[in-house]
């Protein structure tokens, strides 16, 4: 039996070309970039400003998928490189990586098998340095708040209401709730604060939803970070703040271009997470990738109930940004664990537990056909430890029931295993589609939330507890009632409860805190227990991961 090999051990293995190389294939020259080494480069999108958008966009999405993720990104670098190898010039764009997942229990976020992009250990780890500055523009302007509010206070800040938080990438819940300002007068004034890993970061997701430097810099002086004592809000650009974050993030916000093993190019850029943020990676990656290929391939966070609504319902609704084509992305694994098997027992054969498992897939597909009026097929992404019962019973369900399926083996075969499904959405970008949203903007906060939970959760409705009540009325008399809202949820499950698999019914979302992203322009609304600070799991992946004497690094997958 051949060796499996590992997708660290692929990725040191390939030959990746200069980056002047893959940029050329996109129409780059040599000074529209600025290089990070030999295999990595930012782009200078001043240059294109004029160049009109011409490409076709394709979304990724999943069902909801187990804790070790399901392949978006692997089918989304696949099915690039499949277009691509059959003569539909191809940009792919996903998010750069959080050293979260890295070090915690998902692994790296750059594909896997023979789809992924390279190189791998940088995209996974430091990559150009994005992530850094925009922690550090974060814990600038917490900087700079407690600093104001130590200074005479002009600004009248309740320190009791100071909503504000530091960050840092990495999972740590030891941070969640913290106590600050211990000492002495000269060591700031001590009051209740707490972390939020980078992803989470109102920053993240202005930096990724900009149109350019200019309206980064507006974003960011909008941002709402504490109250006064009269319950005004107060912005960065009352701490006079924004002009010093932009200047942290002049660099990071230009795209980054790598390249997949097939040497194709992809922007790697921004990287909300889709559970506590709105997951997808930047409109200036994507808007820049539309003007230079034919066909666009970005994917959206977790199952299609969290990234592809935030996709549609946000970025969309605020770019003008709409997909021509939408592919699901399925496992057998995670049907099986949405029918009930636990995560231990995944890889063995189990029709009754897939058959359970299928309500879950065709509740997302039901919602992008009919909420958002999209075209869309399901691509099952094949793992070694499926057996051909298992593909071939998912394969006929689907086509039972009217829905467009494709088997996916980019995972072992590169491009070549996703001829088919690049087929399939060559074919539905050619179909008439009309995006709708999943609530209108302009509706009352509770009015979206309770749209939210029924059309996509297929909730019985939304239930409002703790202070989210008080929370919601401030907002709407404040004035931000008509911004979209990004649900924090689990990823795990349509409802906020992640030990309820499947497709559940009978049961409301509870709703308990609503907080204002300003500058990013929506409202947070966190349900269940979700946190916006990951914890480590018992065994975390930094344990299996080293670095060699040579410096090679080993055990990152």
């Amino acid at each position: 039996m051949a060796e499996i090999k590992s997708d660290i051990q692929i990725a040191q293995e390939a030959t990746m070309l200069p980056i002047t190389e893959v940029a050329a294939k996109a129409g780059l020259s040599e000074d529209q970039l600025e290089h990070y080494g030999r295999f990595k480069a930012k782009v200078d999108i001043n240059s294109m400003s004029d160049m009109p958008s011409r490409a076709k966009l394709v979304l990724v999405t999943a069902i909801n998928p187990t804790p070790a993720g399901e392949g978006k990104t692997t089918t989304s670098v696949g099915l690039a490189d499949a277009l691509n190898l059959a003569g539909h010039p191809t940009m792919l764009c996903l998010r750069e990586p959080s050293l979260g997942p890295v070090f915690g229990v998902k692994g790296g976020a750059a594909g896997g098998g023979y789809a992924q992009v390279v190189p791998m250990e940088d995209i996974n780890l430091h990559f150009t340095g994005d992530f850094h500055a925009i922690g550090a523009a974060n814990n600038l302007i917490a900087a700079m708040l407690d600093n104001s509010i130590k200074w005479d206070n002009k600004l009248g800040i309740d320190p009791r209401r100071v909503i504000w938080r530091r960050c840092v990438d990495m999972n740590d819940r030891q941070l969640r709730n913290v106590v600050d300002g211990m000492g002495g007068i000269v060591d700031g004034m001590p009051r209740q604060d707490g972390f939020d890993i980078t992803v989470a970061s109102e920053v993240m997701a202005a930096f990724c939803l900009a149109t350019d430097l200019a309206d980064l810099k507006e974003r960011l002086g909008r941002m709402v970070v504490a109250y006064t004592y009269d319950r005004k809000p107060v912005t960065v650009h009352d701490l006079r703040a924004e002009g010093a974050c932009a200047a942290l993030l002049k660099d990071a916000i230009k795209p980054n271009l790598v390249q997949t093993l097939e040497n194709n190019p992809a922007f790697v850029h921004g990287g909300p997470f889709a559970n506590i943020a709105h997951g997808c990676n930047s409109v200036i990656a994507t808007t820049t990738a539309m003007k230079m290929s034919d066909y666009v391939v970005t994917e959206a966070g977790f199952g299609a109930d969290l990234g592809a609504e935030k996709f549609l319902d946000i970025k969309c609704r605020a770019t003008g940004l709409a997909p021509s084509a939408v592919v699901i992305v399925a496992t057998v694994r995670a049907l099986k664990y949405n029918g009930g098997v636990p995560k231990a027992e995944l890889t063995a054969e189990n029709l009754e537990a897939l058959e359970a498992g299928l309500p879950n897939l065709l509740q997302h597909v039901s919602n992008i056909r009919d909420v958002f009026g999209l075209p869309c097929v399901v691509a099952v992404n094949a793992f070694p430890t499926d057996t051909s019962a298992e593909l071939a019973l998912v394969e006929k369900r689907c086509r039972e029931l009217g829905v467009n399926v494709a088997l996916s083996e980019v995972w072992a075969k590169g491009g070549a295993g996703g001829r088919a499904l690049a087929e399939e959405v060559v074919r539905l970008c050619d179909e008439p589609s009309d995006l709708r949203f999943a609530y209108d903007a302009a509706d009352p906060i509770e009015k979206k939330l309770d749209d939210i939970a029924r059309r996509v959760y297929h909730a019985d409705g939304v239930d409002l507890i703790g202070s989210a009540r008080n929370q919601l009325r401030q907002l709407e008399e404040l004035g931000f009632g008509d911004l979209p809202i990004c649900m924090a949820k689990t990823q795990y499950s349509f409802t906020d409860d992640q030990t309820r698999l499947g497709a559940p019914s009978g049961w409301r979302l509870t709703v308990r805190n609503l907080k204002v992203s300003a500058g990013a322009g929506f409202i947070v609304a966190l349900t269940g227990d979700i946190m916006t600070m990951p914890g480590l799991p018992r065994v975390p992946a930094a344990e299996r991961i080293d670095v060699t004497p040579d410096g090679r690094i080993v055990g990152l997958f």
